[in-house]
């Protein structure tokens, strides 16, 4: 098995151990013996892997996005994980509410930016303020994304 393998693997277990065995099984509707196949770098289980919609259904009951990140990271890809489940359905909101938040969050991000240039440097520390501002306008644009694809559908 080439390396790239056995790290899903890993974080295959780590995903099912996450949730527990027992609960994993309840969900996916595996057995613990199929699910231990998953993640086993035994030579007679190398060519096998979790499917897709077990992997959602176990990252959705999770602490963290296991396998997602480990394919993430194989593909040299950074993610943003926010301990908020935003898969979940949203009580308020909308395309007509994510655009005001879209607009409030980056009249935020402006008065940062304004606020760091003032001196003609940003800080370390405003930097730091910036990448939030930017982090939470990122959020808003996803839930609008979210809202959008619902409509279209």
């Amino acid at each position: 098995m080439n390396a790239a393998g056995n790290y899903l693997k890993k974080h295959a277990e780590a995903l099912v151990k996450d949730v527990g065995l027992e609960a994993a099984c309840a969900l996916t509707g595996k057995s613990k013996a199929t699910l231990g196949r998953y993640y086993s770098t035994s030579d007679e289980h190398a060519d096998r892997f979790m499917p897709v919609d077990a992997v959602a259904q176990l990252e959705a009951a999770s602490s963290y996005p296991h396998v997602t990140s480990a394919l993430a990271e194989l593909r040299g890809i950074t993610i943003s994980y926010d301990v908020t489940k935003k898969n979940t359905p949203e009580k308020e909101g909308g395309v007509n509410h994510d655009v005001i938040a879209l607009s409030q969050r980056f009249a935020m991000l402006m008065g940062e930016y304004t606020v760091s240039m003032e001196d003609g440097i940003i800080t370390i520390n405003e930097a730091k303020r910036l990448l939030r501002e930017t982090l939470e306008l990122q959020q808003v644009l996803m839930s609008m994304k979210m809202h959008l694809e619902d409509e279209a559908t």
